[in-house]
């Protein structure tokens, strides 16, 4: 138990860490390599392509680290409770959380208690619950098109740089294990290596955040969290998937959806209704 507990800890200092260094690594790939490279210009002034694809990834990475940023800002820990609760009879112990009473459980790794906690995410080092559901989903929807948006000009830039063709489907599935032997042979540049691996590594987060944001979309409009899921917990008083939509995304949710921006107003009458 100690020491599941010890990796958990370690992996919420690590996970932070990475996403961080990964995002600076992508900022540098797209101004320092991609976009000088593919869209070059002979002249001092920017093409209407250089602008268009720079405005394009700078909106979504700014709306990717914003929804990181308000998914840390609006937490759903509970304000009124502040030391360990007594557990509730049913509690299974779990090495992350304690259940409660209530939909609410005591988080071990962020030591508060949670309101309607859905589950501990590690790449913000918090718990997401219903108050920053909103934004932990916006933040995977940036993500995944940012990550998606980076592949594809990853694979322009290795196709103009280093004439590697792409047009059959196999190239890409065999990629990674030739750059793998033809770097420790000599053969290609360490450059080369690193963005090559850096292709695999923006698939597998797109692919990943895209499939987690559906899973939460889904869970939500069932009015349903992942732990209750897990527990095979059905909903108490199941309401309609619009009202359960509007009651996470608030009534501005288009706006939400184009600005990381505040929709949902956190009344002191929230925190006592799942107390």
């Amino acid at each position: 138990m100690y020491i599941r507990m010890l990796k958990l800890r370690l992996l919420n200092a690590v996970a932070p860490a990475y996403f961080f260094i990964a995002t600076i690594v992508t900022f540098g790939l797209h101004f320092f390599f991609f976009i000088p490279t593919i869209f070059q210009t002979p002249g001092t002034h920017l093409s209407p392509a250089t602008f268009l694809h720079t405005a394009v990834f700078l909106y979504l990475m700014l709306n990717a680290l914003g929804n990181y940023t308000m998914t840390i800002r609006h937490p759903a820990e509970s304000a009124n409770e502040n030391v360990i609760p007594v557990c509730s009879p049913d509690c299974p112990d779990r090495v992350d959380a304690h259940y409660l009473l209530n939909g609410r459980h005591f988080c071990k790794l962020c030591k508060k208690v949670i309101l309607k906690r859905d589950h501990h995410c590690f790449f913000t080092g918090n718990c997401i619950g219903n108050r920053n559901m909103r934004y932990f989903i916006m933040f995977c929807i940036y993500t995944s098109c940012t990550c998606l948006y980076s592949l594809v000009l990853g694979v322009a830039y290795l196709t103009v740089e280093y004439s590697i063709s792409f047009e059959n489907p196999l190239t890409f599935l065999t990629l990674l294990p030739l750059s793998t032997g033809y770097f420790f042979l000599g053969t290609i540049s360490g450059l080369q290596f690193f963005l090559v691996l850096m292709l695999y590594v923006w698939l597998g987060i797109g692919l990943t955040c895209a499939g987690f944001c559906c899973q939460q979309v889904l869970l939500v409009g069932r009015g349903q969290t992942w732990c209750q899921f897990r527990r095979g917990q059905l909903v108490e008083a199941p309401t309609s998937w619009r009202a359960n939509l509007r009651d996470v995304f608030g009534t501005r949710w288009l706006l939400g959806f184009f600005m990381p921006v505040q929709t949902v107003e956190a009344t002191p009458s929230d925190a006592h209704k799942h107390d």
